[in-house]
């Protein structure tokens, strides 16, 4: 199958090249596609002919996009609408990344597939416009929602818990942000199983099991066997990011599950990370630096 990949140099992306390794897989990127551009876009799939396009390009960064709702919505929003304008227009079929931030975490049990989005920020908002408009045009489509990635290809959560432990014997962890860690691995396998099915529609993918930020981080440092190293609890507002998350925004995976598509827990997919990590860096010294 020909599979077109956008954003694709990034860690999903990225883990998605190697799950899909069997198919002719095409993969863009900024800055030769500009989501925003919806010219670029049919450009693009005039030129390649995907059967399948998986739509992974976003602006991800939430701070960023609660300054400038309207760039979040232009790219996110409007940007996936031209991905699925252009599928419609080229006969492929279209996976869509969202996130689990649609849901507003008034809850405390894990959300499935059929409950309704209530989006509580910027970010949140601009991913369910982008699944909303896929659902309005496409008719072969897969929404795949996840949660907290990390992988290979980005500096994420686990490398920056490294780095400051190596600065720091005292961390703080959020308590009142829970969700499933996902490793890219996993869900890009998930994904590529998936595709194979051809039963289209809402979809959660996330490795199984939840946890707050602080026991994210606790977890990370167990694995390192960095035992000296305290993580103290803070709430988000303490924390005072310029937005807010979902207090609870778990996801459970009801559709996939169905037919027999489910993940490991979170704890052994990120054991397996750090220790691939420490593997390609010939040490097991933390990584460098990075933004959460």
């Amino acid at each position: 199958m020909r599979v077109l990949i956008t954003g694709g140099r990034g860690q999903l992306g990225r883990a998605l090249q190697e799950s899909l390794a069997q198919h002719q897989v095409s993969v863009l990127d900024l800055p030769e596609m500009d989501v925003t551009d919806p010219e670029a876009v049919r450009r693009a799939l005039d030129e390649l002919r995907p059967e399948l396009v998986i739509h992974a390009a976003a602006w991800t960064d939430t701070a960023g996009c609660e300054s400038d709702p309207e760039r979040a919505l232009l790219v996110n929003g409007e940007g996936s609408r031209h991905v699925a304008e252009a599928c419609a227009r080229a006969g492929a079929a279209m996976v869509y990344i969202s996130s689990n931030e649609v849901f507003d975490g008034a809850k405390r049990e894990p959300y499935t597939e059929e409950e309704e989005p209530r989006p509580i920020n910027a970010y949140a908002r601009s991913k369910l416009t982008g699944e909303r408009y896929v659902q309005s045009t496409m008719e072969r489509y897969y929404i795949v929602r996840t949660a907290w990635l990390y992988g290979a290809g980005r500096v994420s959560f686990p490398e920056k818990v490294l780095q400051a432990a190596a600065e720091a014997r005292l961390l703080k962890g959020v308590t009142d942000e829970i969700a499933s860690p996902t490793w890219t691995a996993d869900l890009a396998g998930a994904i590529a199983r998936l595709i194979r099915e051809q039963d289209w529609g809402v979809y959660h993918l996330t490795n199984s099991g939840y946890c707050s930020r602080l026991e994210w981080g606790q977890e990370i440092l167990r694995l390192a066997g960095l035992r000296d190293v305290t993580v103290e609890p803070t709430s988000q507002r303490e924390f005072g990011a310029p937005y807010h998350k979902p207090a609870f925004s778990a996801l459970a995976n009801v559709n996939a599950a169905g037919l027999g598509i489910e993940l490991r827990p979170w704890q052994e997919a990120l054991e397996e990370h750090l220790g691939r990590s420490r593997s390609e860096s010939g040490a097991a010294a933390p990584a460098p630096q990075v933004n959460r």
